[in-house]
């Protein structure tokens, strides 16, 4: 049975690491761009007839036991794979948009002296993202989730003698530890209560506590902290924008399609925790929607392609956890299969304008590029589309549906979650009107002939993406539609609870209001920077007002540098000059002084007397007599 070949899902792109990672300095470019990309799509082949083999199957769910891992004690954790539909879509979403994202990397690192490196360290990310999803406790999730921390370390900093680079490698990696903390008491609280880390043990057991419990709010506040740091949400999101400095296909891989996502997958898994705390889940929905909303305004104003995407994607992020805040986990789900597509799309069509513009990333210097860049340019207008909400592409059926759940839940979050789908057309059409129409932009009109497209290893992943991200929607088409929602069917034998939705008249006016505000701000978008063909304000010149907060990311970096960093250089400057170089060197150094002193008199007895130390061994003899006589 193939689902009993799961194993080889992660181990395949694991070999693919190795024999890059070693033959990175003398195997061909062509042979270690074969190897990490048929490496990933072997991968995709075996989950997509796992895909099939658990639709066939009544069971629905799998565990692969492959041996024991751990064994102290009362903990017992074996190396096993939980197969059921909830691991096999992400699955297929992490090999079949990884290998996309390996082909276009053949093309985009082509000239690049670590290509070898670049390509093994993609495939060790890949098999800890399997690994992530594929475990059958919190253990080997756990051990996924640190892997893909250290690969998304690896990879922002790919090009590490740029220090500001290296910079926002170690900030992505510090801003993760303090959520993976959060992940990690909350395994030792699941293990301490339930007895097991086992999802198949813990889940059930979980079903008898009464909800809203003290002992499963802490464990699901603790998840939900690790889940914040991994999918950048408020306050633990500023990683993501400044993660940018890696190469773009990073972009896309990591934190479009698949790591910012690890914490949506988490909470939809431990659905059966989350349902039995109620007031986390209205914590998540409301730092979801403020993470969404804030993320939106940021972009608003940014100029650097690639920074005005990573604030989108914070906002969606943000979309997600508020629809797993209001029990739309199926909802949530969807919009993370649809973001997949369309914002790997966006960040791939992204690099194909920086690979064509010389590695320039300023919107201000780019415009006129849709002639240049057909390709690239009818790609990132779908994925644009997608993600603004126009229907029939697919993110309108994942975004309307959680709006549609939030409708139920509250009217007031509802409001401000369609005011953000508002603003996401805006800057979204901003950003494709300022980088392909009006006239180019650039320091030297010269340079626009040079302009050409990119070449077909990185246009065929777009091209593919584009049709995913166009017709993807089929799968969650709503009843209100005509449609059965077969994603929702599918997820039911692993989420157990699902959203009320709004009677069909009540639905068709939400998606009016949400049709109609979204093409009111693309027309909005249109005037400003194409009619009138308004151009950003240059890096020099000062914002004022809403602006500058906006542009200046309303200076949440500078706060926390001045709230956190600051008093901690200084508590550690303390702790240096007093306790370290004070107390304890004075500590050790005080002894050897004391020792070197002591010395100093102990060696004046040494003269070489023989008579004097005749005398000293009598004097010791007599004194052990003494000692012996007057102890008994």
């Amino acid at each position: 049975m193939i689902i009993n070949l799961v194993w080889l899902v992660p181990l395949i792109p694991f070999l693919g690491f190795i024999i890059n990672g070693l033959g990175r300095n003398v195997l061909p470019k062509s042979v270690i761009a074969f190897i990490g990309s048929t490496t990933v799509f072997a991968s995709f082949v075996l989950s997509l007839g796992i895909f099939m083999a658990i639709g066939a199957d009544a069971q629905k769910s799998h565990e692969v036991f492959l041996f024991d891992w751990i064994s102290a004690g009362q903990l017992n954790i074996p190396l096993s794979f939980l197969v059921d539909p909830l691991s096999s879509i992400m699955l297929l979403i992490i090999t079949g948009v990884g290998f996309l994202i390996h082909v276009y990397s053949a093309g985009y690192m082509h000239d690049d002296e670590g290509f070898g490196k670049f390509f093994s360290y993609l495939n060790l990310f890949i098999f800890f993202m399997l690994l992530l999803v594929l475990g059958s406790n919190y253990i080997v999730m756990f051990i996924g989730w640190e892997g893909v921390g250290l690969c998304s370390y690896l990879l922002i900093g790919f090009w590490y003698t740029n220090s500001s680079y290296a910079s926002a490698a170690k900030k992505a990696f510090v801003m993760n530890r303090i959520g993976d903390l959060g992940f990690l008491i909350a395994v030792f609280l699941i293990f301490n209560t339930f007895g097991s880390l086992e999802f198949k043990e813990v889940f059930p057991k979980a079903a008898d506590l009464v909800s809203g419990e003290s002992t499963i709010i802490l464990i699901t506040l603790c998840l939900f902290i690790g889940a914040c740091g991994k999918s950048a949400q408020l306050p633990l999101f500023t990683w993501l924008p400044d993660a940018m400095a890696g190469p773009t296909p990073v972009s896309a891989l990591i934190h479009a399609a698949t790591m910012v996502t690890a914490g949506v997958y988490m909470i939809a898994r431990s659905n059966v925790l989350f349902e039995l705390a109620p007031v986390i889940q209205h914590l998540i929905a409301i730092v979801g929607l403020a993470t969404a909303l804030l993320g939106a305004l940021i972009a608003l104003t940014q100029t650097d392609i690639k920074k005005v995407l990573a604030y989108s994607t914070v906002s969606q992020l943000g979309y997600m956890f508020l629809g797993l805040g209001v029990g739309a986990y199926d909802g949530a789900f969807f919009h993370v299969i649809t973001h997949a597509f369309f914002k790997a799309l966006l960040f791939l069509g992204a690099g194909s304008v920086i690979h064509a513009m010389h590695h320039a990333q300023d919107m201000r210097l780019m415009g006129g590029l849709r002639k240049k860049l057909p390709v690239t340019f009818i790609t990132m207008l779908i994925g644009t589309i997608a993600i603004a909400g126009l229907p029939p592409f697919s993110g309108f059926f994942s975004k309307d549906e959680i709006l549609a759940h939030v409708y139920e839940q509250n009217k007031v979050m509802w409001a401000i979650g369609v005011f953000t789908a508002f603003l996401t057309a805006f800057y979204m059409f901003r950003m494709l009107f300022l980088t392909f129409f009006g006239d180019y932009r650039g320091a030297a009109h010269h340079d626009a002939d040079h302009i050409h497209e990119s070449p077909k290893s990185m246009t065929i992943p777009l091209i593919v993406l584009a049709v995913l991200s166009a017709v993807g929607g089929i799968i969650g088409i709503p009843h209100s539609l005509g449609g059965d929602h077969w994603l929702s069917a599918w997820l039911s034998p692993v989420i157990m609870h699902h959203a009320a939705a709004p009677d069909h008249a009540t639905e068709y006016m939400l998606m009016g209001i949400t049709i109609v505000g979204v093409i009111i701000s693309i027309v909005i978008a249109y005037t400003r920077y194409v009619s009138k063909n308004h151009v950003p304000l240059p890096e020099t010149q000062a914002r004022s007002g809403f602006a500058g907060l906006s542009y200046n990311k309303f200076y949440i970096d500078e706060i926390y540098d001045a709230i956190i960093r600051k008093p901690l250089d200084a508590l550690s400057g303390f702790f240096y000059k007093i306790m370290d170089t004070r107390i304890i060197d004075g500590i050790v150094s005080g002894l050897g002084w004391g020792t070197n002193e002591a010395s100093k008199g102990l060696r004046l007895i040494q003269t070489g007397n023989v008579g004097f130390y005749i005398f000293m061994m009598v004097v010791g003899i007599i004194s052990m007599l003494l000692y012996t006589y007057l102890s008994i």
